[in-house]
């Protein structure tokens, strides 16, 4: 009998600055320049949009301490990619249609052995749209891993 994938979920917020140079939430996830410009760009009429197309995973979110690195938002990748994929599907999870989960699985026998630490969504384009970093997630080579990632607007 197969188990039941674990669910994995990163929530990112669009992280507005302060006059006083502290943020107004605290999150280790955050949508970053790149995709802030694309969306911008798109407003005003100058560029398509191009769709959340993969999540993207890796092993160098954390510190040598294993504490989550903090996010700026001028992640441009991963500090240490191993593996990209599709994404599954996505839901809309408010009425309001402000937030997006985006969904994606790490099948039995991918990435075993690793401690995955930092997740990402790409878009059509290949750019990094939103990054999280979070404490390491071990990976057995029987058990899939699904992983929900929440873009809030």
């Amino acid at each position: 009998m197969m188990e039941k994938a674990p669910f994995l979920r990163g929530v990112f917020l669009l992280i507005k600055e302060r006059k006083d140079g502290n943020s107004m939430a605290e999150s280790k996830g955050v949508i970053t320049v790149t995709g802030r410009k694309k969306l911008c760009q798109a407003h005003a009429g100058d560029a398509a949009l191009p769709k959340i197309a993969k999540m993207v995973w890796g092993d160098g979110g954390v510190d040598e301490s294993g504490i989550p690195k903090d996010t700026t938002g001028n992640e441009i990748g991963l500090y240490n990619k191993l593996l990209e994929k599709p994404i599954e599907g996505h839901v809309y999870v408010n009425e309001e249609k402000t937030t997006c989960r985006y969904t994606s699985t790490l099948d039995a026998g991918e990435l075993t052995g690793k401690e995955i630490s930092e997740m990402g969504l790409l878009d059509e384009d290949g750019d990094l749209i939103a990054y999280r970093t979070f404490m390491r997630k071990g990976k057995d080579a029987d058990i899939p891993q699904t992983y929900e990632m929440d873009e809030i607007f």
